[in-house]
């Protein structure tokens, strides 16, 4: 690996790049970002070697590109038609199957590996990345077959290297599936926020009397709005479908605080409390299934 460019320095590819640092000294790492700020603090952190210029996609031998998912579906194909045929370009979309429809035509198809890290935190920005973040984190890679044999070695390699699982899916189930644990505990974190702002309206009274519990419930509310709407748009369907089941989980369970049955909600918690161990029982090492 020597030439590598992240279109997109934020906490994901800021991260990739402290990572690449490390694995790949000698690599020249170069930065695309619309965010000028971005460009120079990415600069200033040593993220990047130099910003993009007329001719940095064609000499590339990986692109990752980590923009928000509706300007990833006009970009990407525009991206492929630069690259050179021995270019790995990877993404990290948190949606799949549009972005893999809008290019399943493109003659460069093979040059492409569609990826989804689930790792990030609620800050955004070069200055919130770190090394490390991939660290013990699944990567759903769709389509796999579509990508040239040699680019994939190449791709699972880096990822072995980052310290990442491997979960491979077709792209309308990575949508269903990402839905439920994944967008729809963004919209939870969100529309708690909303709740607590417009309820108590005294600021200090929130900040004082909040917990950790209530902290760490609505940490993913604090996600950028930028990256989050294109998500929900694009996956609209499977998030109305999970929202109408997460919605009649709330009633039954306002319902039975209304009827005084609290041995149904004991019911309710403790059942789910099997959540811990199906949590605690997910494998530290890489899978391939």
């Amino acid at each position: 690996m020597e030439k590598v460019v992240i279109i997109g320095i934020g906490l994901i590819g800021g991260s990739f790049a402290k990572g690449i640092r490390r694995l790949y000294p000698a690599a020249k790492i170069t930065g695309l970002d619309t965010n000028e700020t971005h460009l120079d603090q990415a600069m200033a952190l040593r993220l990047i070697d130099e910003k993009a210029n007329g001719d940095t996609l064609s000499d590339a031998d990986t692109i990752l590109v980590s923009i928000p998912v509706d300007a990833m579906v006009t970009e990407l194909p525009k991206i492929l038609e630069q690259v050179n045929e021995d270019c790995l370009v990877i993404d990290a979309g948190s949606t799949k199957a549009l972005v893999c429809e809008t290019i399943s035509e493109h003659p460069k198809r093979r040059n492409f590996l569609a990826c989804h890290p689930i790792a990030g935190t609620e800050f955004s920005g070069p200055e919130a990345s770190f090394d490390g973040l991939y660290e013990g984190k699944t990567n759903i890679i769709c389509e796999v077959e579509k990508t040239a044999f040699k680019l994939q070695e190449r791709a699972l390699d880096l990822f072995q290297k980052l310290g990442m699982r491997i979960r491979y899916m077709n792209p309308g189930a990575h949508d269903k599936h990402i839905a439920y644990v994944s967008h729809l505990s963004h919209i939870s974190s969100f529309m708690l926020g909303k709740t607590v702002i417009e309820k108590e309206r005294n600021e200090r009274d929130i900040f004082d009397m909040a917990g950790s519990g209530f902290e760490s419930t609505v940490r993913l509310a604090k996600s950028s709005p930028d990256m989050w709407t294109p998500i929900f748009e694009q996956n609209k369907e499977n998030v109305i479908e999970t929202l109408k089941e997460y919605i009649q989980n709330l009633e039954t369970f306002k319902k039975m605080m209304e009827e005084g049955d609290f041995e149904g909600i004991y019911n309710e918690m403790n059942n789910t409390n099997r959540i811990k161990q199906i949590l605690e029982g997910i494998p530290l090492t890489k899978t391939l299934d």
